[in-house]
């Protein structure tokens, strides 16, 4: 059964069980990589995408429930201005270490960035708090958020 979806701004349809994680889906048949297995209980972040906005966590989304959605990905998610802030203070700020949850840390800080512009110490916290960073990260994913925060306050 296929079903259809906008993946990054492009109407795709993918011929895949419904149940399949939309991970496994953005990974093994649109071939965006970037999108990372971790745990595949929702618990570490890894996997974080927006789902019509919303950080969502594809390992334990099926298939079936991004159907008729907008989905953005690490891929995609610098078309935004919250998105190229984004990636812009993780850089400036030499964020990543090893890197393997960045994907997931800067599309759940989107999320966050798109729905308050100036988050407290307290927002970044409640927003980022299901993303683990084995490398400890935490001090310069907050400084990166706040930072891309006061780009976009200035474009504004």
């Amino acid at each position: 059964m296929a079903i259809k979806l906008t993946v990054n701004g492009k109407p795709v349809s993918i011929d895949a069980d419904p149940e399949m994680p939309l991970l496994w889906a953005l990974r093994e048949d649109l071939q965006l990589t970037g999108t990372k297995f971790g745990c595949g209980m929702a618990l570490c972040g890894a996997c974080t995408v927006h789902v019509d906005g919303q950080a969502t966590r594809s390992c334990s989304t099926p298939l079936s429930a991004a159907a008729g959605k907008r989905v953005t990905t690490i891929e995609g998610v610098g078309a935004s201005a919250t998105g190229k802030a984004v990636q812009l203070a993780w850089v400036k700020l030499d964020v990543p270490q090893c890197g393997y949850c960045q994907s997931g840390q800067i599309m759940s800080a989107c999320a966050l960035l798109a729905s308050k512009k100036k988050p407290s110490d307290a927002d970044i916290d409640g927003a980022m708090s299901g993303n683990l960073c084995r490398c400890g990260t935490y001090n310069q994913i907050r400084a990166a958020i706040k930072d891309a925060s006061a780009s976009l306050s200035k474009g504004a």
